[in-house]
């Protein structure tokens, strides 16, 4: 079974609990999904909906999107916003992933690296005035539901 849901919204911490709502609704419409790829991918989704909601500029007014579709192998999402651009840095990316940031004491540039752990795929892409944030989890079977 597959399916696609949309959400829409403004930049304000609210946004986060829709997301999640909207997550904890496509669990329950599509068991056969695992738990763990659920859960990964809500992290990977929330970390990235963090961003825009904390770093978002002009703060609390950029308007947002999300769409995403529930597929037999892979869960996949474009998270877009038409905040300022992302400052992508090329150190930020190694071997086709986010790293960490190299000071272990960094309080920031962690989401990205989390994210990029939990998803096959996170690319980022701005054309237009809009960040687009693709997001790929394919889907395994959980090792718990069999």
């Amino acid at each position: 079974m597959s399916g696609d849901y949309t959400l829409e919204g403004l930049s304000v911490p609210e946004s986060l609990d829709r997301l999640h709502d909207l997550l904890q609704q496509v669990a329950e419409e599509h068991p056969a999904v695992a738990p763990t790829d659920i859960m990964l991918f809500e992290t990977a989704v929330i970390e990235i909906a963090g961003n825009v909601v904390e770093h978002g500029r002009p703060h609390g007014t950029v308007a947002w999107s999300f769409n995403l579709a529930v597929l037999p192998e892979r869960l996949a999402a474009v998270l877009s916003d038409d905040g300022q651009e992302y400052a992508l840095e090329e150190e930020q990316l190694a071997d086709g992933r986010w790293a960490m940031p190299e000071d272990a004491f960094a309080e920031g540039g962690r989401g990205l690296a989390l994210a990029s752990v939990a998803l096959d795929e996170l690319d980022y892409s701005r054309s237009g005035g809009i960040n687009s944030w693709t997001m790929v989890r394919h889907r395994r079977e959980d090792s718990a539901t069999g």
